[in-house]
């Protein structure tokens, strides 16, 4: 019987140090890029408050929603407002979770100490552009909302075989570190994301004509094995705390 007690007992123990404390769960986010800052800015103070464990994932918009898609499980995504629908009607974000968390706009950045090309007025952008020795931005193949928008520009702008003769494609990630390596001279991404990029200056945002806006949406996972948790964070990202994170960050907080 004593074997036995220290046995269940030595079990007991084992089990509480693999799960942690009481009610923690492990939760999955997957971000989109430009989201990947705001979520790894507020991680901590969740898991410091919340006692879960958050695993933090990211890839473009389109990678996110073939991965999810073809079936990798997960807990919470943040996507783009379409994607996120996309996955709702095929059941693998669960209806009424979805909410609208932040809005980015896509700029303009070089190296740090280079000079500043004039992109105030929707011509001398273009003028910048063609400028240019190497112009680095989201291969729109990835699935990246920025990528994919301004090659849809350049295309309006009438200047697409240009500046494609001179592109320096980027698969995902932060492509204003093109300009810190030296392989772009130009780089257009969104504004979060070149803020994140030590050696980068932010020139500034496209003329307001030609701005985008990409919105940033939440949901949880039709599936997911901790519903509850990733509701919890959800609602984390919507507070006053990651509010503050959004600005510094380079975003503002979208209307649901």
């Amino acid at each position: 019987m004593s074997m036995r007690l220290t046995f269940v007992a030595s079990f007991m123990i084992a089990s509480l140090c693999a799960w942690g404390p009481a009610g923690a769960a492990e939760v999955k986010v997957l971000t989109a890029g430009a989201f990947k800052p705001i979520v790894l800015a507020v991680a901590a103070d969740f898991e410091k408050q919340s006692g879960h464990k958050l695993v933090i994932d990211n890839d473009t918009a389109g990678g996110l929603l073939r991965r999810i898609t073809g079936g990798e499980a997960f807990d919470l995504a943040v996507l783009t407002p379409a994607a996120v629908k996309e996955l709702v009607e095929a059941g693998r974000i669960a209806a009424g979770t979805p909410r609208n968390l932040a809005r980015t706009s896509v700029g303009v950045a070089v190296k740090d100490g280079a000079p500043r090309p004039d992109i105030a007025t929707v011509a001398t952008f273009k003028a910048t552009l063609l400028a240019a020795g190497k112009v680095a931005y989201i291969d729109p193949a990835a699935g990246g909302s920025s990528g994919i928008y301004f090659a849809k520009l350049l295309e309006t702008m009438g200047i697409a075989d240009a500046v494609k003769a001179k592109a320096v494609l980027v698969p995902g990630g932060l492509v204003a570190q093109r300009l810190v390596t030296g392989e772009a001279d130009l780089a257009i991404h969104q504004i979060s994301e070149i803020l994140a990029v030590k050696g980068a200056t932010l020139v500034g945002p496209l003329p307001a004509e030609i701005q985008n806006y990409t919105t940033y949406t939440g949901g949880v996972a039709a599936a997911s094995t901790q519903p509850e948790a990733a509701k919890a964070f959800l609602a984390f990202l919507g507070s006053d705390a990651a509010k503050r994170i959004l600005a510094e960050k380079g975003m503002e907080s979208a209307p649901n």
